[in-house]
């Protein structure tokens, strides 16, 4: 790894300079805010690992310097150099006292974004701007500890990581939320999902999982929606629906466990309530059959048709009473995808779980297990009016050595708002993209 030398010091991490109490470190970053008074001052210093205060008083380094440092601009670049003071009241628990200071880019005067309230539009047409501020630089080092968390976990399960096409010659969730690009003298897809390339792969390793950007030309404004989002796609050989609901509980409180162990102070950054997440981290979850779920909507007077998919009213109404994630397991099979496997006694319900979040979060995690009989699959595509030449390579996974499998896919945005607290998930991926939002 390169290190930064300047003053004859290695720079430090905001975030590690607890470490070094006492010491003289180099800091590198940005003023996030100054105050002067009198003869000192009063740096506010990010470096995206964290924001700390650096103390410069005037005889602390060369005049030149001193008068520099009181003109900067806000988001002006500079490195420090001072000693690590520990300070309980101080952010991170230390205070910089300045012994060096050298001003690396002077920014330009009025900053868009200022201290105080700027409506949503504007901060997301600034969004390259807004991921400066504190509650987005926590958000996206929760989702970077979330991403950690998800590899790890994986791999101590004996998961191989498996990457899958962006480019697809077939739907895997339907075709009216297809984005068709051209492709040469074809047309192609973007990917809507990496699970049947998860399926191959499955087939060949044993236990595997697909991680990568996902597209979905839904046109919905809603908080719950993206047209581009991050899925995990685990896929096993030889697993049930049972043990597609175990694997799933184990890894989401697997993931909100490093989160609460990691990441307690981004979470009071953004003042999340973390008693209330803290029950998610302990297994096992809830379960109950969609229609048990069905009968606990209508009794609370939320308006549902039996048989209809969930929407937002109907998983609150079910999910308000747990503590952590319910799990929602056999569905209609009207309303489940063609590949989900039948219940053998009752056609009619698929062998699929939706996992839906406490707090009125929603569903967080989609799976089943997987119709393994080459017959049925192939019925099925036929009866979607599915294109069959597109699919003969999935089919072939039924042909050649099929056993029962399952997997399920969780959506990393719709995870993070939950963890988090947000609101949106818009603000849970560094650039959202949306209905009608595509810069920058």
């Amino acid at each position: 790894m390169t290190e930064q030398v300047h003053f004859g010091l290695k720079a430090v991490p905001i975030s590690r300079l607890k470490e070094h109490s006492g010491k003289e470190v180099l800091v590198q970053g940005w003023l996030y805010n100054m105050r002067s008074k009198g003869k000192i001052h009063f740096l506010q210093v990010r470096d995206g690992s964290g924001i700390v205060q650096a103390v410069m008083g005037v005889n602390d380094v060369p005049a030149a310097d001193f008068e520099t440092a009181g003109k900067m601009t806000q988001e002006s670049s500079l490195r420090i150099k001072g000693i690590v003071r520990e300070d309980a009241r101080a952010p991170g628990g230390v205070e910089l006292s300045v012994t060096g200071f050298a001003l690396v880019h002077q920014a330009e005067p009025n900053y868009p974004i200022q201290p105080k309230e700027h409506g949503t539009g504007f901060l997301m047409e600034n969004r390259h701007l807004w991921l400066r501020s504190k509650k987005t630089m926590a958000i996206l080092r929760i989702r970077d500890e979330v991403i950690r968390a998800i590899r790890g976990f994986f791999h101590d399960e004996g998961f191989v990581c498996v990457d899958a096409p962006i480019f697809t010659p077939n739907a895997c969730e339907g075709t009216s939320t297809l984005f068709q690009v051209k492709y040469f003298e074809d047309f192609a897809y973007l990917t809507q999902s990496g699970q049947l390339y998860g399926e191959a792969s499955a087939m060949a390793m044993g236990k595997v999982y697909v991680f990568g950007p996902t597209f979905r030309a839904e046109k919905s404004k809603t908080r719950r929606h993206l047209t581009e989002f991050w899925m995990i796609e685990p896929e096993a050989a030889f697993y049930d629906l049972e043990d597609v609901m175990k694997l799933a509980e184990d890894f989401v409180s697997h993931l909100v466990r490093k989160v609460l162990e990691n990441r307690m102070e981004d979470l009071k950054t953004l003042e999340r309530d973390v008693k209330k997440l803290e029950p998610a981290a302990n297994t096992p979850y809830p379960r109950i059959t969609y229609h048990d779920a069905a009968k606990v909507i209508l009794k609370k007077g939320v308006e549902f048709n039996v048989g209809d998919d969930f929407g937002a009213p109907q998983e609150t109404a079910v999910s308000e009473d747990y503590d952590r994630p319910l799990m929602v397991h056999r569905w209609p099979s009207a309303v489940k995808a063609f590949y989900m496997k039948r219940d053998p006694a009752d056609p009619s319900i698929a062998l699929g779980v939706d996992m839906i979040a406490s707090e009125g979060y929603g569903e967080i995690i989609g799976g089943s297990q997987r119709e393994d009989r080459l017959d049925l699959l192939l019925e099925r595509i036929q009866q979607n009016e599915l294109p069959l030449d597109a699919f003969q390579w999935f089919l072939d996974l039924r042909r050649y050595g099929s056993v029962p499998h399952g997997g399920f896919g969780l959506g990393l945005e719709r995870t993070l708002a939950w963890i988090t607290g947000v609101d949106h998930l818009r603000e849970c991926i560094p650039f959202p993209r949306m209905l009608y939002k595509i810069y920058p």
